[in-house]
């Protein structure tokens, strides 16, 4: 997060008038916009029908109306707001030549993208906790993930993910600018902070220690919960049983890698420099590829998810 916020002085006149940010994303030449275009709108598509297909399929099914699943179908919920929270502008843009974007609209953007990842920082640590107390702790699963609880947790999931970057944003927006062009697909605060006509390190370093508490504290807490299921399957007499929480396990630690690793790429090594098309590449792997293997990974790892998703669909040969 921290960037040279000193290279522009004045604002300019017209962007202060219009009070509209440019979000330059990819300059390409019109054929290859439309290539773009049509492939992020075929990911967009398939991210949607699939993490809704997982979504409807739970909801029908009661036999999946257990934590395991509730903590799934709102993972996938989850994920069908966040890609809708940039992506459908992003395509939008690929067609537009001007690619501006208001003031508001903007921040707003801003808010909700960082506030449904940092949301899902949280449900996938719940997630690994859950794990933890169906491998490790079997006897007082029942007794600890009730229904009731499983709600509270879901609940300070989608609340804290809200709070958490609510004052950041807040300041940023207060800030002048001296320019509306935005080098990038979205609107994130690495290039708002080249925008700012002063320099502002204390909302830098703010920005940079909640991202830092946020990506590696729920990422060392669903390390080591993993690190305990391990020694615990290790453990487990049957090859079956085994093979089995290997399964469940190893789908959640897969998305936990996509995402987690393409988010310490860009927000907790501010040190590197990274390059405007490596912003730009890595933003896309985590608000759009990564929502898309989401249910890929999930639905070809659990045989319960299969077969919802038959009953749902009413095609035997689904998957």
């Amino acid at each position: 997060f921290f960037y040279d916020t000193m290279n522009a002085s004045e604002p300019d006149s017209s962007f202060l008038f219009e009070r509209k940010f440019i979000l330059q994303g990819f300059s390409y030449e019109w054929e290859i916009q439309i290539l773009l275009f049509s492939l992020f709108t075929t990911t967009f598509t398939l991210t949607i029908t699939g993490n809704g297909a997982i979504v409807c399929s739970l909801l029908c099914d009661k036999r999946l109306h257990t934590p395991m699943y509730m903590f799934l179908g709102n993972f996938s919920f989850l994920e069908v707001w966040y890609v809708s929270s940039t992506v459908p502008k992003m395509l939008a843009n690929f067609l537009s030549e001007k690619k501006d974007i208001s003031f508001a609209g903007c921040f707003l953007q801003f808010y909700f993208f960082f506030s449904l990842g940092t949301s899902e920082c949280f449900l996938l640590t719940v997630m690994a906790f859950d794990r933890y107390l169906a491998i490790c702790r079997p006897l007082h699963y029942p007794n600890i993930m009730t229904v009731n609880f499983c709600t509270k947790l879901v609940i300070i999931c989608w609340v804290c993910g809200f709070l958490w970057f609510l004052i950041p944003i807040v300041l940023i927006s207060q800030m002048p600018f001296c320019g509306p062009n935005i080098d990038h697909v979205v609107c994130d605060p690495g290039p708002l902070f080249t925008l700012m006509c002063v320099s502002a390190p204390r909302t830098q370093l703010l920005c940079y220690t909640l991202s830092s508490l946020v990506i590696f504290g729920n990422f060392f807490f669903i390390l080591g919960s993993y690190t305990f299921v391990l020694i615990a399957v290790l453990h487990v007499p049957s090859a079956t049983g085994r093979h089995k929480a290997f399964s469940t396990c190893g789908s959640h630690l897969t998305v936990v890698s996509l995402f987690y690793g393409s988010l310490m790429v860009m927000y907790v090594s501010p040190g590197l420099g990274h390059s405007a098309g490596m912003q730009k590449v890595a933003t896309l792997f985590y608000a759009m590829v990564t929502p898309l293997f989401n249910p890929l990974i999930y639905s070809f790892q659990n045989k319960e998810i299969k077969a919802a998703l038959r009953k749902v669909l009413g095609n035997r040969y689904i998957i």
